[in-house]
């Protein structure tokens, strides 16, 4: 299979620069899913990136198609994008010296009828702790706007961060070392 047969199922631009980074050639196609965010946290990544994958794999027959969703956990609930700045300190401060997981549901559908690969990708993510100072600072920067946790690992939010255990990539967006395990074509 070509390696510009690809989809990505999402218009995430850090799925996006992953991809690009590692020299697969794709395209992009949003999914518009609903996704479901309540249930067991790992059952609920796997389900959206099924969802995302399959409506777009449904409309692009022959293709590989990739659908990903990740989410931050504290104490095994799922903690979303926050909606306002309110929440976004309320987020951070939850996380401010502690360790949460970082979970990735992936899906590979294609390029044959019926192929699915699918895995779950766990990062554990280490905040350092955290003043009131600092959050304003990083809540002043809105780079928390749109991010699981209310925080980008790739950017200021590295900052936060005392240390990750596990692929970094997964706390961006999407997880390499699982991509590559379920869809080894895709490999330089």
């Amino acid at each position: 299979m070509s390696r510009s047969g690809v989809i990505l199922a999402s218009g995430s631009p850090q799925r996006k620069e992953i991809l690009e980074r590692i020299g697969i050639g794709f395209e992009v196609r949003v999914s518009g899913v609903e996704e479901i965010v309540l249930g067991d946290p790992a059952e609920v990544v796997l389900e959206n990136a099924l969802l995302k994958a399959r409506a777009v794999a449904d409309e692009a027959p022959g293709r590989l198609v990739i659908g990903c969703d990740t989410d931050v956990v504290l104490e095994d609930s799922i903690i979303g994008k926050p909606k306002d700045e309110a929440e976004a300190r309320e987020y951070l401060n939850r996380l401010s010296g502690r360790t949460h997981r970082v979970l990735s549901g992936l899906a590979i559908i294609g390029p044959g009828p019926g192929q699915e690969r699918t895995g779950v990708a766990e990062s554990l993510v280490r905040f350092r702790e955290l003043g009131e100072a600092e959050i304003g600072r990083y809540l002043a920067s809105g780079e928390w706007r749109g991010r699981a946790g209310g925080y980008a690992i790739q950017g200021r939010g590295s900052a936060l961060v005392a240390g990750v255990d596990g692929d970094i990539a997964n706390v961006i967006g999407l997880p390499v070392g699982l991509l590559l395990d379920l869809a080894p074509e895709l490999a330089l």
